[in-house]
């Protein structure tokens, strides 16, 4: 394989993993019900996204008109088809902590939204504010954000279809890549007030290589990144890349009914948004049996364990049994595999990594659903790995919660957005983002 495919292969995996967690069938059902009926603020709830403005403050400081214009905005907004396109890094596909993204300009004025610093990013939560760059003091936020000015290399205001629900039906035509760069250098210039064709632009193709890109012509020469490509301006990223759903959908490993509704109607003619979106399409697992029961070989036979009374238990085992091999096991003895089979899916189950997915892009209810399928509602977890993912993940909620009240400027709680540190691996970056 070469390098370049092995490449792409990486990037279309770590894609579909962030297609199959970041955004839940469930969120975007409930956001789009709520943006439907008006209720824009009730949408943002839904998908997970704080709203950091007040749109009376806003008319008494901006003044009705502009106010009048964030609110249009306002109602367009889809939070869920904003989620789904904000920039996102490995190894999980979590949303890229620490920015402030801009959504769309009014004069001096900016609505944006602002990703949480990585040690604050639990719950994959973010917020929609204003921004007019008077009142970046640290003094003036009860959670200051590490990058408080728009991004010049995230901008969604150029790239409304992304977020805009009215507007999402332009995806094709704003479509990425080479053959694009020209002509979205020509709506970057002519939006920051350059005359079209007079001037040239910058694409980032990595840390250590940029194209210029001459808007007139289209023509471009790459070159290294030399201390002059800065004063140009940066070709946002939404306008350089494909996106991955079409790349997806091109190499045969998504179907439209796994984008989110908007995104496919878009991409996929005759597709509709009623159609629905992406659900999990989860079968039997292993070894299963009718009404969610799961088979064992236990004694030279087919045994079962299921739920009773909300509790994963042996099925063909009676009390007394299971009560001897459980305390055989609290004696550290080898029990009957049926109660060997109910200890590993309280301490390590098959489903661990689906139930940390889902835990590390927010996604609480569907990660306690996966559990309460397994081993029940009553159920109480024993030590081991998946009481370990679930009590980091409410660490993180926590850390987010200091961060949003202002009670913590950097990692009160050391809190890893990707879980408990793996075992053999230095105690402390070599790079550490916190003092």
């Amino acid at each position: 394989m070469s390098r370049h495919s092995a490449h792409g292969d990486s990037r279309l995996s770590f894609w579909l993993h962030v297609r199959e967690f970041a955004v839940p069938a469930s969120v975007i059902e409930t956001t789009t019900a709520r943006r439907l009926a008006g209720d824009w603020a009730g949408a943002c709830a839904a998908a997970g996204v704080e709203v950091d403005l007040d749109l009376r403050t806003t008319a008494r400081r901006y003044g009705r008109e502009l106010t009048a214009r964030i609110r249009g905005d306002l109602q367009g907004l889809a939070p869920d088809l904003l989620r789904w396109h904000l920039p996102r890094i490995a190894p999980d596909g979590l949303l890229r902590p620490g920015l402030t993204v801009p959504l769309a300009r009014y004069g001096d004025v900016h609505l944006v939204v602002r990703t949480p610093p990585g040690w604050a990013s639990g719950g994959q939560r973010f917020a929609l504010a204003l921004h007019d760059g008077t009142a970046d003091r640290a003094d003036a936020h009860p959670h200051p954000h590490p990058h408080p000015h728009p991004s010049r290399r995230f901008r969604l205001d150029l790239h409304r279809h992304l977020w805009d629900a009215r507007r999402s039906g332009e995806l094709p035509l704003r479509l990425g890549g080479p053959e694009r760069w020209a002509a979205e250098a020509r709506i970057l210039l002519r939006a920051d007030g350059h005359p079209d064709g007079a001037d040239a632009v910058r694409v980032r193709l990595g840390a250590r290589r940029q194209v210029v890109v001459a808007a007139g012509t289209g023509g471009h020469t790459a070159r290294d990144a030399l201390p002059m490509l800065p004063r140009l301006p940066l070709l946002p990223d939404p306008a350089v890349r494909v996106p991955p759903d079409l790349e997806l959908l091109r190499a045969g490993l998504i179907g439209p009914e796994r984008l989110h509704p908007l995104v496919a109607e878009a991409l996929v003619p005759g597709h509709s948004a009623a159609d629905g979106g992406p659900g999990s399409g989860s079968g039997a697992a292993p070894g299963a049996a009718p009404g969610g029961q799961r088979l064992v070989e236990c004694r030279g036979d087919r045994h079962r364990i299921g739920l009773v009374d909300g509790v994963l238990t042996a099925l063909d085992h009676t009390p007394a049994e299971i009560r001897r091999e459980e305390l055989l096991m609290a004696l550290t003895g080898t029990p009957l595999p049926c109660l060997q089979a109910v200890d590993d899916a309280h301490r390590r189950p098959e489903s661990l990594a689906d139930v940390r997915a889902r835990l590390l892009h927010g996604d609480a209810a569907g990660a306690l659903s996966v559990v309460e399928d397994l081993l029940g509602p009553d159920a109480l977890l024993r030590a081991g790995a998946l009481r370990d993912e679930l009590a980091a993940a409410a660490e993180r909620r926590i850390a987010y919660g200091l961060f949003r009240a202002g009670l913590a400027g950097r990692s009160p709680l050391r809190a890893h957005p990707a879980g408990p540190r793996p075992q053999g691996r230095r105690s402390r970056p070599r790079h550490a983002n916190h003092r």
